[in-house]
């Protein structure tokens, strides 16, 4: 299916490594996210419901994107995917590169857009902060699905803990 059919359907991806059109300024990319969206009006409420999870962005809307710290550009890729109003939100690794405060400003975040409705499907290697705001967690190795159950379990098993979570 193509890219933009999928996005129709509701399903929109925040890559690996933010993938963000460094040329263009924050708002170009925030409209690059809405190219699916026909309302000028939609697009409107998209930009605002980006400025007020990311106020930091609002501060540098006419800012060229690539001269954006890397927390503000995963901001950005964030932002961006929320411009088409998924259903489903997939995110590859959002805390990569970040300097550990804005890890937490990103998983709150991203806590926040679960409490408004979007479903999250999250890929992260901070299995601790992962297991911290997931309702249900998968634990992988080597591309197989080796736990799942419930994140608060999955947090309390001692094989997680030891493998993944530095704890006994």
């Amino acid at each position: 299916m193509p890219p933009h059919e999928i996005v129709l359907k509701g399903v929109v991806q925040v890559p690996e490594g933010r993938r963000i059109f460094g040329r263009l300024t924050v708002v170009e990319n925030l409209e690059m996210g809405a190219y699916t969206l026909a309302a000028r009006t939609a697009i409107e409420e998209g930009m605002d419901r980006s400025f007020a999870l990311f106020p930091r962005l609002k501060e540098r809307r006419m800012q060229i994107a690539g001269t954006l710290s890397g927390g503000e550009q995963q901001m950005l890729a964030i932002g961006r995917a929320l411009m088409a109003r998924p259903r489903l939100l997939l995110m590859d690794e959002p805390s990569m590169g970040l300097a550990p405060i804005l890890v937490e400003q990103i998983f709150d975040a991203i806590q926040d857009i679960n409490r408004q409705g979007t479903s999250i499907l999250l890929v992260e290697q901070n299995a601790y902060m992962a297991l911290t705001i997931a309702h249900r967690g998968y634990v992988l190795q080597t591309g197989s699905i080796v736990l799942a159950g419930p994140a608060a379990d999955l947090q309390a098993n001692a094989d997680v803990k030891r493998a993944y979570l530095g704890g006994e």
